[in-house]
């Protein structure tokens, strides 16, 4: 069995023999300075549409992070907040700046490194932008970016509403409508959607079955107003709360945890967002502001167990942080209205300006006993509360040029730069200002024919640097490694796309090679054995590193019934040249795993019935660069049965159909009394999941 599922993927490629004519829609990509086809891309990127977001049962970017190569994320809490990009980006918390190496937008709003947010109902599309954005996004977009395009307001009253339940105590339930007000230039469109489900995991001890569980709610609204033929005002309101706790690691590596003192996962965002778009004689002015204000309580059983598990010895340790987050955010662009852009008026530019300021505040209190009945002095107890103050303020200038030196030859050429101070103190009386000015950019040269496009582009993208805590600042062994400097990529592409409305085959095809240089590589360790609360956290910057691989996607419309998709992602990553830990140079990067795929059937059968079915997969990848431990290679399967007519629909779905047994994160440290010896430890992705969803458009 394990064989037939591997090779699954290479099904969809058979089919490309069986080619029929059908018109396919034209596919635009909303996340760059301007709207366009995808076929005018220069850019690896892989655009998921409503149709199949609006098919997943489970409403969230991780679920749907499966489908796009060469993407990979890190969830060591309720939901993942941090994806790498061809192996780049974060994959924990963080201790001082909170910088990013992907870039995580909604509706133009910078959620970076809060992706845990990402409910995906009443969504036109996801785009995943691979590869540096350093003219586009600046210092939070290093590896890429992650945009999800809303629904917007409709000329036209409409409405969708959504129910599922399921096995896990899944219950989810939204609904999203809107349209003209009585002032037909007033639009507006609302969603509300909760989610409940108990979750995957039972808490054997405390005999619960809800303390992994996810309740969730996501409430948006939008008014676009057209004041005039020349002037357009868009509101959104948002509010994004997940009250989920965060009981998930056991010493066994199952699904049946043993805490005495289960953690939480809790966020609540609340965004205000406002674009302004203006049109004048000879350019448009575009004016984007946001506000986001977000509350966290993240906290953990650090033992993992209970006084039953740990007996006869006593070991208890908890920890948990409030993190306050706040930020402004302006964008304001000037852009050319070359309505006849071509090779008589060849010239298309873009300049603006960018402005954000963020301020965080993390409270962190630890608590902990060790007792060992051998030891006549114990037991030892720890207490700690330490408060951190952290402000970073971001200005950027930017600008495009895109210039055709044929009718089918155009020439892009894009720069942007960046300061960035910052300011940090804590209780422990540690201070850091530290400040960089960094710079980015793109270069591309790209052939046009009939809707497809072949292109080859140079981009440098950048991230700031930031300090390490917890260190000596008198000790002259290790003063050097307080602060570490800004990270650059370099990355050279070269990319086919076709994408013709009148040919049932598309397909797109990415060459990559990237260099990392001065690259930012974090390294944790335990201090106090005895003490799980007791890591610390070291980032350096290795010499370099380089990421080289292949992107493929495909779709094939084989007929009016039968659509069959192949994504498929090829990576190699190294670290090279670091002098400070020789172990790791030429191994791998992290969460870098070096096959990534997902192929899918979706296929129209009698009486308006339909099937769907994927199966998506990852090979092994290192967990960390702390240790050498990896992942196993694994494959999912997700079944849908469905019945749709032009209101209604109703969809029967499995997820993990096989019950496949999977880990998506790893630690290794030790955290069994009395010894504790280092081990490796696993998160368990979710189990197979069974359900029912309907849905009613009026």
């Amino acid at each position: 069995m394990y064989i037939r599922k591997k090779n699954l993927y290479l099904i969809p490629l058979l089919f490309s023999l069986f080619i029929f004519s059908q018109d396919i829609e034209e596919i635009i990509v909303k996340g760059e300075y301007r709207e366009k086809s995808v076929s005018e891309e220069d850019s690896s990127i892989l655009i998921i549409q409503s149709e199949k977001i609006n098919s997943q049962a489970i409403k969230h970017f991780q679920q749907l992070s499966y489908l796009v190569p060469n993407l990979n994320y890190a969830a060591s809490d309720s939901r993942a907040r941090y994806f790498q990009i061809r192996g780049i980006g974060e994959r924990s918390g963080y201790q001082g700046t909170p910088n990013s190496s992907v870039g995580f937008l909604i509706d133009d709003i910078d959620y970076s490194g809060q992706g845990g947010i990402a409910t995906l109902f009443d969504v036109e599309q996801v785009e995943v932008f691979r590869g540096p954005q350093g003219s586009r996004t600046g210092a939070n977009a290093l590896a890429g970016l992650i945009y999800i395009k809303t629904k917007d307001p409709t000329e036209q009253f409409e409405g969708l509403s959504e129910i599922t339940i399921g096995d896990y105590g899944t219950q989810n339930l939204g609904i999203a409508f809107g349209g003209p007000t009585k002032n037909e230039k007033v639009k507006y469109r609302l969603v509300v959607r909760t989610d409940y489900a108990d979750g995957f995991r039972k808490n054997i001890f405390l005999n619960q079955s809800d303390t992994s569980k996810k309740d969730e709610l996501t409430i948006r609204y939008k008014l676009n107003w057209d004041i005039s033929e020349t002037t357009d005002v868009n509101f959104l309101l948002s509010k994004v709360d997940m009250d989920d706790p965060a009981d998930i690691w056991t010493i066994d590596g199952s699904l049946n945890t043993l805490s005495d003192r289960p953690g939480m996962d809790s966020q609540e965002t609340d965004s205000v967002g406002i674009k302004l778009l203006k049109n004048f004689n000879h350019f448009d002015l575009q004016s984007f502001t946001s506000f986001t204000k977000t509350d966290v309580v993240f906290s953990y059983d650090a033992d993992w167990g209970n006084p039953d598990s740990h007996f006869p010895y006593i070991y208890d340790y908890f920890s948990e942080t409030f993190r306050k987050r706040d930020t402004f955010s302006q964008e304001i662009r000037f852009l050319s209205n070359n309505i006849n852009f071509s090779e008589e008026n060849p010239f298309e530019w873009i300049f603006g300006f960018h402005l954000s300021e963020l301020e965080e505040t993390n409270l962190t209190r630890d608590d902990g006993v060790y007792g060992d009945p051998s030891d006549p002095f114990g037991p030892y107890v720890s207490e700690s509360i330490i408060l951190r103050n952290y402000e970073a303020d971001n200005f950027s200038l930017f600008g495009n040029i895109d210039y055709f030196i044929s009718d089918n030859l155009k020439l892009a050429l894009g720069l942007r730069w960046e300061n960035w101070n910052s300011k940090y103190n804590d209780s422990n009386n540690e201070s850091f200002n530290p400040s960089d000015n960094m710079n980015g950019g793109k270069l591309s040269l790209i052939k046009y024919k009939d809707k497809s496009n072949i292109y080859f582009a140079i981009a440098r993208g950048y991230k700031q640097g930031g300090f390490n805590l917890g260190l000596d600042a008198t000790d002259n062994s290790i003063r050097e490694s307080l602060i570490f400097d800004p990270e650059f990529l370099t990355n050279y592409e070269i990319g086919l796309t076709s994408n013709s409305t009148n040919s049932n085959f598309n397909y797109s095809a990415v060459l990559f090679y990237s260099k990392r240089e001065d690259q930012q590589v974090l390294i944790s360790k335990q201090v106090d054995p005895t003490d799980p609360n007791t890591f610390s956290y070291l980032t350096q910057n290795a010499a370099q590193g380089e990421n080289f691989g292949l992107e493929l996607s495909s779709n094939y419309f084989v007929s009016d019934n039968l659509n069959l998709y192949a994504n498929v992602g090829l990576l190699k990553t190294k670290i090279k040249n670091w002098e400070s830990r020789p172990d790791l140079e030429n191994r791998s990067q992290a969460h870098a795993p070096e096959r990534t795929y997902a192929v899918g059937i979706n296929l129209n059968l009698k009486n308006n019935f339909y099937l769907k079915m994927d199966i998506t997969g990852k090979s092994s990848f290192y967990y960390s660069d702390s240790h050498n431990n990896k992942s196993q290679s694994y494959q999912l399967a997700n079944l849908l049965i469905g019945y749709s007519n032009k209101k209604f629909s109703a969809d029967i779905w499995v997820r993990n159909l096989f019950d496949e047994y999977y880990s998506t994160r790893g630690f290794f440290f030790g955290n069994e009394a009395p010894n504790f010896e280092d081990n490796l430890y696993r998160r368990q992705g979710d189990p197979k999941n069974i359900g029912l969803s309907l849905r009613y458009n009026f």
